[in-house]
């Protein structure tokens, strides 16, 4: 009973315990949590938004990842896990698990919270072989250009053996019979007598009777120290290459190239120092522009020992290499590093010096602003928007005709005297003709200017135009921008008086030679700025023509109207005349070979700035006309240019023929000279349409010798007679009369009557001489003419 009482009460006793063991936990977790529930709330929150966070942005890289440029051909190619198997599986499961996982095909799933980075190759084009595209056709025949550049003949020599040597392998094959594939005649082009952009701008196109017809250029060019066309050629590869509008490789279309160049080692005894310098850029710049279709590697000549025999050599390789084009269908892939345009270390000097440019680009905050803030010992300001290193002296100017260049020897052939490093003078055929009695030119049956009177110069011998009729035959230099030595306007003006004397003088034993006429000559009273060249080009032009108004020698500027902002600035000049060598665009560019890009809208603006000086220069259109390049359905053309400028006269030209095989090479032959009638018949035909649309132009005069007519606005037609010649003493006082207290004047207030015999079908030949005819059946015949 005892135990029984003791055992019951001790169940009694147990809840009572448990009911207090609980709420003593209840009441430690309730004082737990109002401890550190502010804390716990925290950090929840803390762990719900980075969670939110986190599942946000992976979304977003997923959805970058799938909107990104699509594989490349070798990261959709079966690869190979480190298990050896391949993550290309016809499982499609394990397909879309590839696809949902990008990064790990890439190699890295890192990513970034910069901005987003797009990647992705150039698909290539190349199908097999290097150069043929697979749109393009299989190549069946080669065509080979030959192209040069030449000023003393040498290279024009050379060019012409290497074309007999292709000209007789194209026939060695053609003798096999070979109707598939075959070796082409090969052509030939002077550099200075072609239009760059139909050939190097762009590769011509196959014919469409031969899709299969391949090009390979072979280029021999000498290496000047002087500006030249090569210096033209050179700097037209390079625009065309960095031209965005123009494709990187406009030119890779062709089956290859090929570049021999000629230097003297005398000169340049190594090529480092210079030794065929231009050849080796022109073989860089073609190398880019055909994406590395080098043919046959850069070869040397060197003309005082082993030209030919290099050359021939080259060309054997050469010929090889054709013949391997033809076998394979095209270049192939050569070995690494082939056909690149520079050689590997060239590559890391490049490197190298952009390099050395990125670090010298001066941060905008390191300048300073203001006179007060530069100090003695604070840097000078610079121009922060050019990069690169600071010249630490002065280029040294090069001079335009340095007396060691063939430029000088080839003008001084021709009887020019260079004056100073870019001037020269020179007496005309015209000039010996009337110190003989023989005739003066058209000036003066026009203008009153007698020819042993007037001195033909040029301070510029630098020109923009390679015109196909030039008598200079590509010898003088060209430029767009004036890049030389500058020689004083008073060293100029004293060099070709001299000049022009001292040939006058040599005239003094000549059998016909006048005594009257030779004492008139030594007294030069007019100047002629024409002869070769741009004269408008000299930076000092304006100090030179008033040196020459100083001493009363009148002023006949010529200008290409090329350069409209010389145009613009130019001062008076008793007469200034604009060379219209064709009515259009096309035409221009085929005659004229300008070397600006923007010719016409450059030509378009000078003829605007001569419309509104007409009021105040005597101006003059010069027209030459050229059969088979200008003449043709071009009057109404002609007629719009002169109704756009209206000039006080307009001369019109018949070309005259120099007779050079430089000539020929673009296609001017005798055949190109019109005869005297076809001028006139053209002038015929423009007059008519001049007075058709109401502009008061008529026929003045003429000078059938010179194969020249002169329209002439009716401004100087008055009381019925025409007044085209001019009043030099006149002009004079007027000039000064304007300079001392700013009078201006017109060009009629200069004006003098024509003379009757050379008003419009009289002839225009001056009765005081006589005529003399050294050609066809009148031979050895004097003709006094008729008053």
């Amino acid at each position: 009973m005892a135990e029984h009482s003791m055992a019951d009460g001790l169940t009694k006793r147990d809840p009572p315990i448990n009911i207090m063991l609980t709420d003593s936990s209840f009441i430690g977790l309730l004082a737990f949590w109002h401890s550190y529930r502010l804390l716990f709330l925290v950090a929840f929150s803390t762990v719900f938004v980075g969670s939110r966070f986190y599942h946000k942005l992976q979304s977003r890289t997923k959805t970058t990842a799938s909107s990104s440029v699509p594989p490349s051909p070798r990261s959709q190619s079966p690869e190979k896990t480190e298990k050896g198997v391949s993550l290309e599986s016809s499982n499609k499961a394990t397909t879309q698990k590839a696809e949902r996982q990008p990064a790990v095909a890439n190699g890295s799933a890192k990513t970034t919270s910069g901005p987003k980075r797009v990647t992705g190759k150039k698909p290539s084009k190349v199908a097999g072989r290097r150069g043929l595209t697979e749109d393009a056709e299989p190549l069946a025949f080669i065509q080979p250009i030959i192209f040069y550049a030449s000023l003393t003949g040498n290279t024009e020599r050379y060019a012409k053996i290497l074309l007999e040597e292709l000209r007789a392998a194209a026939q060695k094959r053609a003798d096999l019979q070979d109707r598939e594939r075959g070796l082409l005649p090969p052509q030939i082009h002077d550099l200075s007598y072609i239009d760059l952009d139909d050939y190097f701008t762009s590769a011509p196109k196959p014919p469409s009777n031969s899709p299969g017809t391949r090009y390979v250029y072979c280029l021999l060019i000498p290496t000047y120290n002087i500006d030249s066309i090569l210096n033209t050629f050179l700097d037209h590869l390079n625009e065309t290459h960095n031209d965005f509008r123009i494709d990187t490789g406009p030119l890779s279309s062709l089956a290859g190239y090929s570049v021999f160049g000629f230097g003297d080692k005398e000169g340049w005894p190594t090529e480092e120092e210079g030794f065929c310098s231009q050849a080796k850029e022109l073989d860089k710049w073609m190398a880019k522009l055909t994406r590395r279709k080098r043919a046959y590697p850069l070869g040397f000549g060197d003309v005082k020992s082993d030209a030919e025999s290099s050359l021939k050599e080259w060309s054997q390789g050469l010929q090889d290499i054709l013949s391997d084009i033809l076998k394979n269908g095209g270049l192939g892939e050569g070995v690494p590093g082939s056909g690149d345009p520079v050689e590997s270390d060239e590559e890391l000097d490049d490197e190298d010096t952009d390099k050395d440019n990125t670090q010298n680009v001066v941060d905008l905050e390191d300048i300073k602003f203001g006179g007060g803030q530069n100090t003695a010992g604070s840097p000078i300001p610079v121009d922060f928007t050019t990069a690169g290193k600071s010249s630490s002296g002065q280029s040294i100017e090069k001079e335009m005709v340095p007396k060691t260049s063939p430029t000088y020897a080839a003008l001084t052939k021709q009887g020019y005297t260079i004056v100073g490093s870019h001037s020269g003078v020179k007496i005309c055929r015209w000039t010996k003709s009337a110190l003989r009695g023989r005739g003066s030119c058209y000036k003066y049956s026009f203008y009153g200017i007698r020819s042993h009177l007037c001195m033909e110069a040029t301070p510029s011998l630098s020109c923009s135009n390679k015109c196909v009729f030039c008598w200079r035959h590509g010898t003088n230099p060209v430029g767009t921008t004036w890049r030389w030595k500058v020689d004083s306007p008073e060293l100029i003006f004293q060099g070709v008086k001299e000049g022009h004397y001292k040939k006058i003088k040599m005239m003094r034993g000549v059998p016909g030679v006048r005594a009257e006429r030779f004492a008139e000559a030594m007294r030069i009273r007019h100047c002629a700025l024409s002869l070769v060249g741009e004269p408008i080009f000299y930076p000092h032009i304006n100090e030179f023509l008033d040196m020459l108004h100083a001493e009363h020698i009148s002023s006949f500027l010529v200008c290409n109207a090329q350069h409209p902002d010389q145009l613009e600035a130019l001062r008076r000049v008793t007469q200034l005349y604009v060379s219209i060598d064709a009515s259009n665009r096309e035409s221009l560019r085929k005659i004229d070979r300008p070397l600006h890009r923007d010719f016409w809208e450059r030509f378009q603006r000078c003829l605007d700035i001569l419309r509104e000086k007409r009021h105040v220069q005597r101006t003059v259109f010069r027209l030459t006309l050229v059969k088979g390049f200008n003449i043709d359905d071009e009057v109404i053309g002609y007629a719009n240019l002169v109704e756009k400028a209206l000039p006080c006269f307009v001369e019109i030209k018949g070309v005259t023929f120099c007779g050079t095989s430089t000539t020929a090479g673009v296609g001017l032959t005798m055949q190109n000279v019109p005869f005297y009638e076809e001028v006139a018949q053209f002038v015929t035909a423009l007059n008519a349409e001049l007075q058709r649309r109401g502009l008061e132009y008529g026929i003045a005069a003429e000078h059938a010798h010179s194969c020249c007519v002169l329209i002439a606005s009716e401004r100087f037609h008055v009381n019925g007679k025409w007044h085209t010649r001019i009043d030099y003493d006149r002009f004079f006082e007027l000039l000064e009369k304007e300079k001392a207290n700013g009078t201006s004047f017109t060009p009629e207030d200069y004006m003098r009557e024509t003379e009757d015999w050379a008003l419009w079908g009289n002839g225009g030949f001056d009765p005081s001489d006589q005529r003399v005819y050294t050609k066809g059946k009148k031979k050895h015949m004097q003709i006094t003419a008729e008053p």
